[in-house]
């Protein structure tokens, strides 16, 4: 995968070795990420051990890039492996990591299954892709 305006105009936060940290283009709320191995595999068993540590690792650094940047009260992590579970990319694993803050469930999804999105992608993928950069520079 390439770097530069491709990276940009696609949401990547960042990208390791084998996996990559992504701004789901339909939120479930502001800052909802996704941690995908490079290689398209249908379940977690199919990765191998440095796909599966790497995406944990991910797993975990979109987290703290997410208490930087959002401070939310807590997170939801998971993963939607097959059809019936609603995966949307059926046939690519990937964990998602969804900021959550007390009270933060608003009566659209209920009435019109509709989720409003109260900060504008562009401007949390620049907090994110600052923040990066900062944890970056302490390990470096």
């Amino acid at each position: 995968m390439q770097s530069g305006t491709d990276e940009t105009d696609r949401f990547i936060v960042w990208m390791g070795k084998e996996c990559f940290i992504i701004m789901n283009l339909f939120p479930y709320n502001s800052g909802h990420l996704l941690v995908v191995p490079y290689r398209h595999r249908a379940t977690l068993y199919e990765l191998n051990d440095d796909e599966c540590l790497e995406l944990m690792n991910g797993t975990k650094l979109a987290m703290k890039l997410l208490e930087r940047v959002s401070h939310p009260d807590g997170f939801n992590v998971g993963m939607n492996i097959g059809r019936s579970s609603g995966a949307g990319i059926e046939g690519h694993v990937h964990i998602h990591v969804v900021p959550r803050w007390q009270g933060d469930t608003n009566f659209l999804p209920v009435l019109t299954d509709t989720k409003l999105i109260s900060q504008d992608m562009q401007d949390t993928y620049k907090k994110l892709k600052n923040a990066i950069r900062k944890i970056a520079k302490r390990k470096g």
